[in-house]
Order: structure tokens, then sequence, then C-alpha cells
């Protein structure tokens, strides 16, 4: 994604836009379907591989690819016009990552959601992000402000609409925008290696009743904690969100069974 952090308002707004659009998925894979003759050359080959790694993460992370899908080198080789070895490649990657399962005998999947990995990954983001929001309490411009008014702005259009995958783009963008405005992109980066299933997680959440608008007022607290420069006020606003999807555990899992793996009961309760 671009660097939009410090253009304000509707035009900051209007090009983020685009450039979610430009970046959908299904866009993605129609662009690698019209990739031809991808394993004539090694280093075709190799760059071929880097495509379909990163369109299968994408697919995974937007639960496009469910969890438990089995995946099949060859269909994807065909989907990918690709040869099988590139897509080989992708999925050893992806499976280091503990989004796919590679099972010799049965074949490969797409893992299922590890119940156990969640709270800890919350852990981590809670405290990262705890610092971002303190900080861009202190260090945020007129101008940066403008651009994450112009986030929840957006969130709220998209909520009445209803649209899940959008809605999710939108809280990323502005998440990335506060670490932004507190001079520490870095930090979000960080963020995203450590919640790679929490998205999964967070994906199956938003289609609960009323879950969008707890997110956007969730958001407007941490915002107003900013624009009132209070470092206190805008990391407990943020740790407040974040606590709020461990929260949502049990019930997602229950409405999702097939998706997760692990007793949640129990390893809860553990930790």
């Amino acid at each position: 994604m671009h660097d939009f952090w410090h253009e304000g308002g509707t035009k900051c707004a209007r090009a983020w836009e685009g450039d979610l659009g430009e970046a959908h998925s299904s866009a993605m894979v129609r662009r690698l379907a019209s990739q031809r003759g991808a394993g004539r050359s090694t280093h075709r080959a190799l760059g071929s591989a880097e495509q379909v790694y990163f369109s299968l993460k994408s697919r995974i992370l937007s639960i496009e690819l469910a969890p438990g899908a089995s995946l099949s080198e060859t269909d994807l080789a065909q989907q990918y016009q690709v040869s099988r070895t590139p897509v080989r490649e992708a999925l050893i990657r992806l499976a280091d990552e503990g989004l796919v399962d590679v099972h010799p005998k049965s074949g490969t999947n797409v893992s299922r959601i590890p119940i156990a990995q969640l709270p800890e990954a919350l852990v981590v983001r809670k405290a990262l992000e705890g610092v971002t929001a303190s900080k861009a309490a202190q260090n945020a411009t007129a101008s940066t402000i403008l651009t994450l008014q112009a986030r929840l702005m957006r969130q709220q259009e998209i909520a009445e609409t209803g649209d899940r995958d959008a809605f999710f783009q939108a809280d990323e963008a502005f998440h990335a925008a506060i670490a932004e405005a507190a001079g520490y992109p870095g930090i979000w980066t960080l963020v995203e290696r450590a919640k790679m299933q929490v998205d999964r997680f967070r994906l199956l959440t938003l289609p609960q009743y009323g879950r969008m608008q707890m997110v956007i007022a969730e958001h407007s607290a941490v915002l107003d904690a900013i624009i009132q420069r209070s470092p206190e006020g805008a990391a407990a606003a943020m740790g407040r969100h974040i606590e709020s999807l461990e929260i949502s555990l049990a019930d997602t899992r229950s409405l999702n069974h097939d998706y997760f793996e692990g007793d949640f009961e129990r390893e809860s309760t553990a930790a």
C-alpha cells in the first residue's frame, strides 16, 4: 500500500480507497492468471513463486480460502498458469508461517485457526499498539489527525454497506495510520507479523450483529484521546479495543467450529 498518511481529508480517503481496490485479492488472481509461460526460466519461476505466495496468503488471511480447505498443487498451478514448482515453493513458505498444513499421505490444506495461539498474539498486539496510540497522542500533527478522521469516516460508510472485507481493510488502515502518526511505522510491521492468525479470527467476528459499530466506537475512543493529547487515555482505549477481541473468542468459535483447532475451554483456562 502506498504512503498516504501525510495527505489529509477527502483526497487521502479517495487515494486510499483506490489503492484498496487495486489490491483486492480477486483482481490479483486475475492478473496472475494472465501471465503466460511463468515456468520458462529459473528467474521467471522464482518470480512466479513470489506472486503465488502473496496471492495465496491474501486469500487465506481473507478466508476466501477457508480454514481446512484442501489445496491441490495441480489445481493451483492451472489456476495461476504456472508449473507446480512455484506453487510447491509458495506452499512450503505458507506452511512455515503456520497458514498451511502439509500431510504427505493425506494432502495439503489451509490450516485451521489455532485457539491456543490467539491470546498470546493479542497480548503482543495490545503491548505494541498501546505504544503507538500513546505516542500518536504526543506526536500527531493536524494533517495526520485529519487522516485518522478520514479513515474512521470511511469505516462508518463501509459499515453501512455490511461489506466485511472492505471494513477489515479500513480497520487495518486506521491502525497503520496511528503507527504513522506516532512516528513508529515499523511497529505496525511487527504487529502484522504477530497477528496473522488473529486476522482470520477478526474477519469471522465482523458479521456478528453490532460488531462493526462496536469497532467504530472503540476506534472513536482512541482517536478522541489522541486529539485530546492524552497518551494514557489513548493507550487505555487501545487496550480496551484489543481486549474486546479476546472476549469474542468463545462465541466466534462456537459459530465457526470447523474453522478452529484445539479445545478453547482447556487452553483459555491454561492461559
